[in-house]
């Protein structure tokens, strides 16, 4: 799954999705698969939700190859098609493929000076994943 844009000035699942996908998504992470009801139930105790609002976005979600929906009795069950983890890894990565293609070395520069505002642990994988790299040339 790609996904096409990428909101600078956003953080978290809203780079990514607009706010009310972001939380449906997160309910869904969070709880597992679950019904628009149930969703929209999640959605009530922190700002009233629309029912037909949730029931689009979680469609279109669908058709986005975001969700997958499966029938239960009368009703229909929602999850993600991948887990938080594995989407943001994938996301990260492409993004990362990108700038690379575009700005090449420069993005590798801008990545290093990011390393001083890191913690001892990022830095000692890098230079693991650096020595692997190394290895296999």
């Amino acid at each position: 799954m790609r996904i096409r844009k990428f909101k600078i000035n956003e953080s978290g699942l809203n780079r990514f999705f607009g706010p009310l996908e972001a939380k449906i998504l997160d309910v869904l992470w969070n709880d597992g698969e679950r019904t628009i009801k149930e969703v929209q139930q999640v959605l009530e105790k922190e700002k009233p939700t629309n029912f037909n609002t949730v029931m689009t976005v979680m469609n279109r979600l669908t058709e986005k190859g975001i969700l997958q929906k499966r029938p239960e009795g009368r009703s229909s069950l929602y999850k993600p098609v991948t887990s938080r983890t594995e989407f943001l890894n994938t996301q990260s990565k492409e993004m990362t493929n990108e700038l690379m293609e575009e700005f090449g070395s420069v993005v590798v520069s801008h990545m290093l000076d990011a390393l001083e505002d890191v913690d001892d642990d990022l830095v000692a994988q890098l230079e693991k994943k650096i020595k692997e790299l190394k290895k296999d040339v």
